[in-house]
């Protein structure tokens, strides 16, 4: 079995230590949201093939009609494509698409050149001299960061800045805010890949990327960090994404073996944080540290946007949109 094989099958395994059965959160919303999350996080990369029904089902001790409705609502949901015959895959997130799409269109504008260029008498040598001794192609870009919470998706634009040009500019709105102010000017829209159906459909005439985010360097540091005697509560926002919190503990704090959660505003959330030592809570609920003693740790559950993403998705993505009109849709999907 190679590295990539054995890192997935690693993957299912934390997949199935997360789900809690004694969760007032039903096993289908927390697979869903793991495998939702594990596709965000690029834990399960585009063109993963997925365990069958019955293997998964039997892995982790549900029904088959539960795993089959999680893949049904996952695919219906654009994050997994069935193909009939071979399985059931992970979804290119557009990544790909847009891809092979420019690099059809780079081989056609390539054979015009060429005809033009020899139309004028330009050999294909002093063709190639002049292609790379052009200038790059100019125009800014604006992008549109969307997220769910507000300080979480300004950290995502903050974290892509760095990468972007002179003269480009990204800004950073929620799904809510987006209703009641919508930006003009757009170029591409960037969003977390559990967001991307979303957006396409808040901006439909609009290039639409879905980019993989990893937990930050400083939650990866602090879980380890977590002493092994300690009696941790996860706090999530989201039910489905609880089993998602409790898979990164058990890979980057698997000496921690008392763990309990809740979800957050749940009847039973404060019986859960009074009882721990460390409180590992997401996004969104960062309120509940008012309330924590003084005995008691808080660490917030953040992520990143995956610098490998950006270089390889993002940044291409960013250059095809150069030159074009805002709002105009080109050869990116």
């Amino acid at each position: 079995m190679d590295q990539s094989a054995t890192y997935i099958g690693n993957t299912f395994e934390r997949l199935a230590l997360a789900l809690d059965k004694t969760s007032s959160v039903s096993v289908s919303v927390q697979l869903r949201g793991a495998l939702e999350y594990g596709i965000a996080t690029g834990d399960f990369p585009p063109g993963t093939r997925l365990p069958s029904v019955r293997r998964l089902a039997s892995h982790l001790g549900l029904s088959p009609v539960t795993v089959s409705n999680v893949y049904a609502a996952l695919q219906e949901a654009g994050h997994v494509q069935g193909r009939v015959g071979t399985g059931t895959f992970v979804a290119d997130g557009g990544v790909s698409h847009h891809q092979a799409k420019s690099l059809r269109e780079v081989e056609r504008l390539i054979g015009d050149l060429v005809r033009l260029g020899a139309d004028v008498g330009l050999s294909r040598a002093e063709l190639a001299y002049r292609v790379s001794t052009a200038t790059e192609r100019s125009g800014s870009v604006r992008l549109l960061m969307l997220g769910t919470f507000p300080d979480a998706t300004e950290a995502y634009a903050d974290d892509i800045r760095p990468y972007l040009r002179p003269g480009d500019e990204i800004i950073a709105r929620t799904t809510d805010q987006i209703v009641r102010d919508r930006p003009d000017g757009i170029s591409l829209v960037v969003a977390p890949r559990t967001l991307r159906a979303d957006a396409q459909s808040q901006f439909p005439g609009l290039p639409v990327l879905g980019i993989t985010l990893i937990p930050k360097e400083a939650t990866r540091i602090a879980l380890a960090a977590i002493s092994p005697q300690s009696e941790v509560a996860i706090v999530s926002y989201f039910p489905e994404f609880l089993p998602v919190m409790r898979a990164g503990i058990l890979r980057f704090a698997p000496h921690v073996t008392r763990i309990n959660s809740a979800v957050w505003k749940d009847e039973t959330v404060a019986a859960v944080i009074s009882r721990a030592n460390v409180v590992i809570h997401s996004t969104g609920t960062e309120e509940l540290r008012r309330d924590l003693r003084p005995d008691q740790t808080a660490i917030e559950y953040r992520h990143t946007p995956d610098s490998h993403a950006i270089e390889t998705d993002l940044l291409p993505a960013i250059e095809a949109c150069r030159g074009r009109p805002p709002g105009h849709r080109g050869h990116i999907s």
